[in-house]
């Protein structure tokens, strides 16, 4: 009997089954191949479009701060308030939720959330537990007597206050004005329909921290209300 190392008889061929197996794997490398480019262009327009949004929401966001907190009409501002207001625009701080105008004295200010302090150096704030800009009930909206919300020392029975949120814009009336005291907080309690409430220190011109708190409550305008609906 002859020897392994003597057998004449040729071994197996291997390359077949190897051209066959390559060839059965190539379809599915291709696949891998095709899903991972999908992939990586999925991945690469997300952040495209993303990073878009980000500078679109970033340059929108620059563009309403400069066309109201960086010109607003400071004649009638404490110095003190109006130091306050540029240092509070060099700090990064949340975007707005809308923008209160007042035509009667050209007031157009951003609407932050909060009323702490920064906040209320930088524009006007939404006060806690009322109602949000754009829904129902009593939206209250808080400012300093000596800067942003100087002009209300001026505001009368039906002056027109314009509320502008991502819902569109909402067109106000005053209803009336008064004095209350600071620990009065019944000028915020809900409404049956949508209010605006306006609060600042009082006296305007007082020296040091003011006694009494003055409020400006306007009521939604049927116009308003036909364009806005009910949300």
């Amino acid at each position: 009997m002859a020897s392994p190392v003597d057998d004449p008889r040729p071994l197996p061929d291997a390359a077949p089954r190897t051209r066959r197996s390559l060839a059965a794997a190539e379809p599915a490398a291709w696949l891998v191949g095709v899903a991972c480019v999908v992939a990586f262009g999925v991945m690469h327009v997300d952040r495209v479009l993303g990073a878009r949004y980000e500078v679109e929401r970033f340059a929108a966001l620059q563009a309403q701060e400069r066309g109201t907190a960086d010109e607003p009409d400071l004649s009638l501002w404490e110095p003190k308030r109006i130091a306050a207001w540029r240092s509070a625009l060099r700090t990064p701080g949340p975007p707005s939720i809308a923008v209160l105008r007042i035509p009667k004295f050209h007031l157009e200010v951003p609407v932050l959330p909060g009323t702490d302090e920064v906040t209320l150096d930088r524009a006007v704030g939404h006060i806690d537990d009322t109602a949000l800009p754009g829904t129902d009930g009593n939206v209250g909206i808080a400012g300093h007597r000596d800067g942003f919300f100087r002009g209300l020392k001026d505001i009368g029975v039906g002056d027109v206050i314009e509320l502008e949120t991502h819902h569109g814009k909402e067109v106000y009336r005053v209803q009336r004005t008064w004095v209350v005291s600071p620990d009065d907080v019944s000028v915020l309690d809900a409404t049956p329909t949508r209010a605006l409430t306006l609060v600042t220190c009082y006296p305007f011109y007082f020296v040091g921290p003011a006694p009494e708190r003055f409020i400006v409550r306007a009521e939604q305008a049927p116009d308003s209300m036909a364009r806005s609906g009910s949300r």
